[in-house]
């Protein structure tokens, strides 16, 4: 597994990001390619963030200032966090943590009998829950978008195994949220 806080990894991954989209045809969208592209850095930005959160302790408001404040400057982690869409990244750092339990609980219902969600790898963990709430909370994006964009992390960071399981949990979420 890749560091998803390594700064020199999230070219690759956004590179990885930008093919895939490039492959999928997304549907009838109102958006256009830029704010596409920004709300795929977005989900990037908001999985670290939750993952960084978890590891270290910080609360929500400590860490969406962190990323504004330093995070999306044009000089840092080679330019890439600066194309992100802050907005959206801080609606679903902070409804992460605010429908946490919810969250937790409907990914919880499609893991295996016997398996909890704390069992999972932390970054694993992060995608699930920034996917889950997109799935819950945004029904203006597509399911299809929001399965897509996490399954391309998941690649991003795990193997094909790992990418297999976030899109079957995350497509089990959607079904349950959006019938």
């Amino acid at each position: 597994m890749t560091d998803p806080t390594e700064p020199n990894s999230l070219r690759a991954v956004m590179e990885q990001l930008a093919a895939a989209e490039a492959e999928r045809a997304l549907g009838e969208t109102p958006l256009s390619a830029r704010e596409r592209r920004a709300r795929t850095v977005a989900r990037l930005a908001a999985v670290q963030a939750l993952y960084q959160m978890e590891l270290g302790g910080e609360g929500v408001e400590t860490v969406v200032k962190e990323f504004s404040d330093h995070r999306f400057e044009a000089d840092t982690d080679e330019g890439v966090l600066a194309e992100a869409d802050e907005t959206y990244f801080a609606e679903i750092v902070r409804g992460v943590v605010a429908e946490q339990a919810a969250v937790d609980g409907a990914i919880t219902k499609r893991l295996a009998d016997g398996w909890k969600i704390n069992r999972l790898d932390s970054t694993l963990r992060a995608l699930l829950r920034a996917g889950a709430w997109e799935l819950m909370h945004r029904p203006d994006t597509p399911k299809e978008v929001v399965l897509d964009e996490y399954v391309e992390l998941a690649k991003a960071f795990f193997d094909d195994r790992d990418a297999r399981f976030v899109n079957a949990a995350l497509d089990g979420v959607a079904r349950d949220v959006r019938g």
